[in-house]
């Protein structure tokens, strides 16, 4: 099979995530990637470690295609995924205005004005390796908000090790709800179970972004298939929005995506899930129950959902909801 089809090309928007089983196969997909669209014309930036930086630039030399000449007539921008990671992160908290502003700086610069702009970056995986899952995701939220402002094709990447873990299934699901792709090692299982992504993105704490949410999914919403969904759509992400703000004391995340028989929305915040000694299930850290059966706001979020979810993440919690549309067959990773 050829698994560079799977892959985005420069500047669709596209988010892919490749989950590999050793360096060699990750070196194979990304030099086949970068060299692509060197040939075409096009602008890369590769956000790699120094060790992955080596194997992708021999990749490269045996397609016959020199990187350094290539960094000098400024079609290809390498930078240091820890080093850039270093640049907006602060505290164990990932400044998103900072990364915005970084990575919207490298995006312009590669693009030479007009050029479509294709990307490799890893430092989410970096993220995931040193244990810090819930900062990874939010990264890639960031990526998908900065994609919904400037045109280019990112293709991450990670160790399918670091995937299989039981104690990060429920974030590795989310990681695939992020991307518009998955592409998985061969012989894998699943791939085309990951929703498609109809966009994400992070919001601070504070009371006006409820209302910014809500507009953000409306939006999303109404040009689609799914139109009809908007006002339940928009009770939805008010509600979990709410709840992340005055029981979390949190920012947040809002993914809202589609499978084949449901709009799913989902709400990640950094609010610790725990359970009640009484049996009353799961709670905020705060203490309030967590049960979106309960209250006048929440009850009305589950006469409306298909299924509903609240779910532990390393760094905070995910809920999330269906909301039933009209069936559709899976997206496929044809790209």
């Amino acid at each position: 099979m050829n698994r560079g089809s799977n892959l985005p090309a420069a500047g669709s928007r596209d988010h892919a995530v490749q989950f590999y089983g050793d360096d060699d196969e990750l070196a194979t997909t990304v030099g086949g990637y970068l060299a692509d669209g060197i040939r075409l014309g096009e602008g890369v930036l590769v956000v790699a470690t120094a060790p992955h930086q080596r194997a992708f630039e021999a990749a490269l030399a045996d397609a016959g295609i020199d990187a350094a000449r290539e960094r000098d007539a400024g079609r290809l921008l390498t930078e240091d995924a820890t080093e850039l990671l270093e640049r907006f992160l602060a505290h164990g908290v990932v400044d998103g205005k900072r990364f915005r502003s970084l990575a919207s700086g490298l995006v312009r610069s590669v693009s030479d004005g007009g050029r479509p702009v294709r990307i490799y970056a890893e430092m989410v995986a970096v993220l995931w390796d040193a244990g810090q899952v819930g900062l990874a995701i939010e990264l890639e939220a960031l990526w998908n908000g900065l994609g919904a402002q400037l045109p280019f094709a990112l293709l991450c990447a990670y160790p399918s090790r670091l995937i299989t873990s039981a104690d990060t299934a429920v974030a590795a699901r989310e990681v695939r709800r992020l991307h518009s792709t998955v592409v998985d090692p061969p012989g894998a299982t699943g791939p085309g179970e990951a929703d498609s992504v109809l966009g994400a993105r992070s919001f601070p704490f504070e009371l006006d972004s409820v209302r910014a949410a809500r507009h953000f999914v409306t939006g999303l919403l109404r040009a689609s298939p799914d139109a009809r969904l908007g006002d339940d759509a928009a009770i939805v992400a008010t509600e979990l929005a709410a709840n992340a703000v005055l029981h979390a004391h949190s920012g947040f995340t809002v993914t809202v995506a589609r499978s084949p028989n449901a709009v799913k929305v989902a709400v990640q915040d950094e609010d610790p899930l725990t359970f009640q000694d009484d049996d009353r299930g799961p709670a905020h850290g705060d203490g309030v129950p967590f049960d979106i059966r309960q209250g006048h706001g929440l009850s009305i979020v589950a006469q409306l959902a298909s299924a509903w979810s609240v779910e532990r993440l390393p760094d905070g919690k995910v809920v999330w909801v269906d909301l039933p549309a009209e069936t559709i067959r899976t997206p496929q990773a044809t790209r």
